[in-house]
């Protein structure tokens, strides 16, 4: 698939990677349309880049039909979707300090596979019915993780993103008689907000165990979302963009 006037829809698309592969398909001449949950963040956006974006709730079903309805019948069937949208929140799943023994919070578990693989497995569905429905040959990019194969902390979060790596094999299955080709990609530490937030101490030998020898930077996964794009051949595999490392 060419870039130049392909219509992409990116979730989670106003800050970090999101902005980053939106800004970046821009420039190659796609129509980039962003989602995220905060519309000042999205108003920023549109005003640097003229890209602009809509307020949508992926992990709600009425929210997400509603939208791509909205944006169909404005515009087409989209030719290309990232489901970029994630979040963390991080706790051991059982741990003792003292006499005390606490639990991972349900509600750390929920809003994790909510916005993390709900809204995926929302978004993904949408796209591939308009699509289809319009005879549109697109392409679904799910944003997988290298926590897939499971990471200290991260029950939630892992869980998710190992789901998503399944979704992805059993829809370019499931789609590619339409034409449809699916495929995902599972960054490393990557230079963005999120991992800005973590404590010196401990990004420090984070980064000690990638061979590589530093953090990704945004513009090296973007290049992977474009390949991904471009290459008609591709679908059904994750493509590890993670420096060498494993967890």
């Amino acid at each position: 698939m060419e870039f130049s006037g392909k219509k992409v829809i990116v979730t989670g698309g106003a800050r970090g990677m999101g902005k980053r592969f939106a800004s970046d398909l821009k420039h190659l001449g796609a129509q980039p349309f962003v989602l995220d949950v905060i519309q000042e963040n999205l108003d920023a956006l549109k005003n640097e880049t003229g890209i602009a974006g809509q307020v949508v709730d992926v992990s709600n079903e009425k929210s997400v039909e509603a939208f791509f309805e909205s944006y169909v019948s404005a515009n087409g069937a989209p030719d290309a979707l990232i489901n970029n949208a994630g979040i963390t929140a991080d706790a051991l799943f059982i741990k003792q300090k003292g006499e005390e023994v606490t639990k991972f919070p349900f509600a750390n578990w929920e809003k994790v596979i909510n916005i993390n693989l709900t809204g995926v497995f929302l978004c993904a569905r949408e796209a591939a019915y308009h699509m289809v429905k319009h005879k549109v040959k697109g392409v679904i990019i799910n944003i997988s993780s290298i926590s897939r194969a499971g990471n200290l902390g991260q029950t939630n979060y892992s869980a998710t993103k190992a789901a998503v790596d399944s979704m992805t094999v059993t829809w370019a299955k499931e789609l590619s008689k339409y034409g449809i080709r699916v495929g995902a990609i599972a960054p490393g530490y990557i230079n963005t907000e999120m991992v800005a937030k973590i404590r010196p101490d401990v990004l420090e030998k984070v980064v000690q165990n990638i061979p590589i020898g530093r953090l990704g930077e945004m513009e090296e996964i973007s290049q992977a979302v474009q390949f991904i794009v471009k290459n008609d051949f591709f679908t059904g595999r994750v493509m590890e963009v993670d420096g060498g490392m494993r967890i």
